[in-house]
């Protein structure tokens, strides 16, 4: 009798500890299968595409900033040859316009230098994807372009320009950086540096005033 009643305890206890395991399985939930990616049709890819040139074509509070600084401007020069050299002086203007429809700026400069005509062409652009701003810049006494890129800091109104021209004596490569500032209204100025033979020097200073 008693070794009846303690098969029956095990087999009651077998049942619980069966039960225990099997319970969750029952419970539970199928695994919900990930989210499929939607899949542009072509007539929403067509939209998608058109809605991204149409932001990247449109003028915006950049441009808007580009197109106050329009007019004619009076600039006051200072240049340095090379490291070390004494500073020059010289004055010339400059004319700024908005160009095809507000999405870039045209900058034309003249002036006299040593006797000889100056004149300098540049372009300066906001691109809506990159977040940057862009600028080039060619003139009579060079056959090059040279192009940099900066970002806008509002805190200081400067635009921190970087990159390259060419050395002309040596024919190399040459890392530019200016510092374009927006004094107020009526008043701006610029800063450039050239690196030579890997040494940095401050090689011009502008001061517009319109």
């Amino acid at each position: 009798m008693k070794k009846t009643i303690l098969l029956i305890a095990a087999a009651f206890a077998a049942n619980i500890v069966l039960a225990q395991t099997q319970e969750p399985a029952k419970n539970m939930k199928p695994k919900a299968s990930p989210a499929k990616e939607h899949v542009m049709t072509a007539e929403e890819k067509q939209q998608h595409d058109m809605q991204a040139w149409m932001a990247y074509m449109t003028p915006g509070s950049m441009h808007q900033m580009m197109a106050t600084w329009n007019g004619d401007w009076k600039e006051e020069v200072t240049f340095w040859m090379a490291p070390g050299a004494e500073p020059q002086k010289n004055s010339a203007t400059c004319k700024n316009s908005m160009i095809m429809g507000g999405r870039y700026q045209e900058s034309k400069h003249n002036s006299v230098m040593n006797g000889m005509p100056f004149e300098g062409t540049g372009t300066l652009a906001y691109d809506n994807a990159k977040k940057v701003f862009m600028s080039t810049w060619i003139d009579n006494m060079g056959t090059g372009i040279m192009y940099l890129e900066g970002r806008y800091d509002e805190k200081t109104k400067t635009i921190h320009f970087s990159g390259n021209s060419i050395d002309p004596m040596t024919g190399k490569t040459m890392k530019v950086r200016e510092d374009f500032k927006i004094i107020d209204d009526n008043n701006q100025s610029l800063v450039m540096y050239m690196t030579q033979n890997g040494k940095e020097f401050k090689s011009m200073e502008i001061t517009f005033r319109r």
